[in-house]
């Protein structure tokens, strides 16, 4: 069983000592599904337009303010001066496929930059559409790809 960095010898939680890595070139691709009833997909086919404003770019604002925010909500993750994020949002039919990029030059990995940026999007379309309907379903959060660091590259194919 691999060693857990966030434990220490005692059995105590850390915050892990980065100190000593190098800094390098890191990125970290997530993604999150919200599968939509057909009256919330119709709403996101004609634009995304609400009376609280336009759900994708709200969306994508607040996945990108969250991955910025990451340290404050996830209790042992350092605070990282990311370089950029994107977050991309497709509409499938009666899925809204949300894709979230963090990158970064630092000493430790961005992975749950991009996992809360996706996943806080994802939220933010629930919010935005549950007035028109409260059937849908955030599903398949996961990361997909990430690079740079110790561990090297990473990439997965989505599980559905």
């Amino acid at each position: 069983m691999p060693e857990l960095s966030h434990l220490d010898a005692q059995g105590d939680v850390r915050m892990v000592d980065v100190a000593a890595k190098p800094i390098t070139a890191r990125s970290a691709t997530a993604r999150a599904v919200v599968m939509l009833p057909p009256a919330c997909a119709e709403v996101l086919a004609k634009g995304g337009d609400t009376a609280k404003g336009n759900v994708l770019q709200v969306a994508r604002i607040a996945g990108i303010q969250a991955a910025k925010r990451t340290s404050d909500l996830i209790p042992l993750c350092h605070q990282i001066p990311l370089d950029g994020v994107s977050v991309d949002l497709r509409l499938a039919g009666s899925r809204l496929e949300i894709s979230a990029t963090a990158r970064c030059h630092g000493r430790t990995g961005v992975e749950m930059e991009a996992l809360t940026a996706a996943s806080v999007a994802a939220l933010v379309v629930y919010d935005m559409l549950k007035a028109v309907s409260h059937d849908l379903v955030i599903t398949g959060i996961e990361l997909l790809a990430k690079d740079g660091g110790r561990s090297g590259q990473l990439t997965r194919h989505p599980h559905d």
